[in-house]
């Protein structure tokens, strides 16, 4: 396995997000010291005039592109235009510049919703373009399908080393708790802690808590990330193909809603009652990802779930003048 040098010039596009951080955090405590961060106001993706002079002008020799736009199912149905739009210009920009400014090494950082609605349970990477998209993501699943594509595309034809991450369900530290439009862990970190600020004795959750769910630590995904990035390019190909090179990055086991609910309970010290409101829609009944191929080579999940709320919610508490929203 190869090990990124503590002074190798590496850019992490979207260092302040979820990931992103826990990337840098974990680049730090190698020693890297020589990274390269942007905020968006900094440095805007989407320009391809900025884009090109800030690759002409830093010549990072790795990237690491966590940058996106995201959002729940609100978001993505009200803007699906400047989901597909902004998503795909970053990532066009980005993995274009760092092509003619000679970067070898790079990894992008997609997401589980790239495959059918109705994939096969676990869903293997070979599920890929199988079938129908989600339709409240679409926009953004095509963006981050053409995101693999395109590593893959300079590989074959440039001799690039361009790989793909696919991750599960994200949670920690960084998290987005604002009430309207946060996932399924922050809005039931938040719900669960205001119930017992407010002394309630009942916490409502959507659903009927059957459906499952698998939920990966961010520090878990950035361990994975580098993982990855690190491997010999010999066995990266040999566990890989080139028209179907992106790794699944997950536990391998999942839990139902209302387990998640009762563990984040516990986490939060909320004692009163659950109760399920099954006018509220499910979604999908499953939705685990088949981790082999990353286990194959090496690497699997170390974060418990119980461990990982608790630590999730205490970056909460500690952040809460920061994620009251």
């Amino acid at each position: 396995m190869t090990t990124l040098s503590p002074n190798s010039r590496i850019y992490v596009a979207g260092h302040r997000g979820m990931v992103g951080s826990a990337i840098v955090r974990q680049l730090q405590a190698r020693g890297c010291n020589n990274l390269i961060t942007r905020t968006h106001a900094e440095l805007e993706l989407v320009d391809q005039a900025a884009v090109r002079a800030f690759f002409a002008a830093e010549k990072p020799e790795v990237v690491i592109l966590a940058a996106a736009k995201v959002g729940g199912i609100l978001a993505n149905n009200n803007f699906p235009a400047d989901f597909i739009y902004d998503n795909l210009m970053m990532q066009c920009n980005v993995i274009h510049e760092a092509y003619r400014t000679g970067v070898q090494q790079l990894l992008f950082l997609g997401s589980s919703c790239i495959y059918p609605k109705l994939a096969p349970q676990p869903m293997p990477e070979s599920c890929l373009l199988t079938g129908t998209l989600e339709p409240t993501n679409e926009p953004y699943a095509v963006a981050k399908i053409a995101g693999i594509k395109l590593c893959e595309s300079y590989n074959r034809q440039h001799g690039t080393d361009y790989r793909s991450v696919m991750p599960t369900n994200l949670y920690g530290p960084h998290d987005n708790f604002h009430p309207a439009n946060s996932h399924v862990v922050p809005a039931m970190i938040r719900r669960f802690h205001e119930a017992v600020q407010s002394g309630a004795d009942e916490v409502v959750v959507w659903g009927t808590g059957t459906p499952m769910r698998e939920f990966l630590h961010v520090d878990d995904m950035a361990a994975a990330s580098l993982f990855v990035l690190d491997l010999d390019r010999e066995i990266y190909l040999a566990n890989t193909e080139p028209m179907l090179s992106h790794i699944n990055v997950g536990t391998g086991t999942d839990v139902t809603i209302r387990e998640l609910a009762e563990t984040i309970a516990a986490v939060t010290g909320f004692s009163g009652r659950l109760v399920f409101d099954t006018s509220k829609p499910d979604g999908t009944p499953r939705k685990l990802m088949d981790v082999s191929r990353l286990a194959d080579m090496g690497w699997r999940a170390r974060v418990q779930l119980r461990d990982g709320l608790q630590d999730a919610y205490d970056w909460f508490l500690d952040n809460a003048h920061v994620v009251r929203g």
